[in-house]
């Protein structure tokens, strides 16, 4: 299983992960400096959401009936849903060739033609999860029951998304030979510390996401739009982020085992 060619940074193979984390959020920082079209798309999108909530008056009366039901909200929290997939493709890449800007964001087969199966698979699951039929309804569970099975399904639905991460993070670096059993193989042993990648990477700017989300109710307007600013560029840094700690779970892995992630 050696025989997969990438050239891992150095850091990232003597480094601690504290290090990664660290390396994370500065690869984060300076990716949205170096492509910031690629940057804004989540930014854009998010910050779109967030007119219409304005528009809505959702921070002044709160998430009634008609925001909640609102057709243009509806599209675009899934629009955002599918922006914040895309740096699986160019922010995967931009850690794994260290900082090479041009190479994240190259269309290059066969990496394209993966990410854009994985895209495909991904969205589908977001559509059905945001508007397809609550589990309960299908197997026709009381309301009670019908939360467990939901709690219960999202609990196995990120363990297995643990397990995938070598398959989701090499396919966007154009190496097909790493498919679902394999990536199993890989990260078996590293589930601990994929979740501890999550958390340090993610938890922080989910938090305050949220917090400029409720800290903005009843606000003045003009705060209400610099609030509303700045949670859309902390959205825009926690899809990439998200993605990081994907590449960095999922290298380590690979590094365990002897196996290299990328194609070239």
């Amino acid at each position: 299983m050696s025989d997969l060619p990438l050239c891992p940074s150095p850091d990232m193979r003597a480094g601690t992960m504290w290090n990664d984390i660290k390396r994370l959020y500065a690869d984060a920082g300076a990716f949205s400096l170096a492509l910031p079209v690629l940057f804004s798309i989540p930014v854009l999108v998010e910050f779109a959401q967030h007119v219409v909530e304005i528009d809505l008056g959702l921070y002044r009366h709160g998430l009634g009936a008609a925001a909640i039901f609102d057709q243009r909200r509806l599209t675009l929290g899934f629009a955002k849903t599918l922006a914040m997939i895309l740096p699986g493709y160019w922010f995967v890449r931009y850690m794994a060739w260290n900082r090479d800007a041009d190479r994240a964001k190259r269309i290059e087969r066969p990496a394209a033609t993966l990410f854009g199966i994985l895209f495909a698979l991904e969205a589908i699951i977001q559509w059905l999860v945001l508007f397809g039929p609550p589990v309960g309804l299908v197997l026709g569970l009381g309301p009670r029951l019908s939360s467990y099975v939901t709690l219960a399904g999202a609990i196995g639905a990120s363990v297995i998304g643990i397990y995938l991460t070598a398959w989701l993070v090499a396919w966007p670096l154009g190496n097909a030979r790493i498919g679902p059993p394999r990536s199993i193989a890989l990260m078996a042993g590293s589930f601990w510390r994929t979740v501890g990648y999550t958390v340090a990477g993610t938890v922080p700017l989910m938090l305050l996401h949220h917090a400029l989300g409720y800290g903005a109710m009843g606000r003045a307007d003009w705060l209400v739009w610099v609030m509303m600013v700045a949670d859309a560029l902390v959205v825009g840094l926690l899809a990439l982020t998200s993605a990081g700690v994907a590449y960095l779970a999922a290298q380590r892995a690979a590094e365990r085992r002897n196996v290299k992630l990328a194609d070239g």
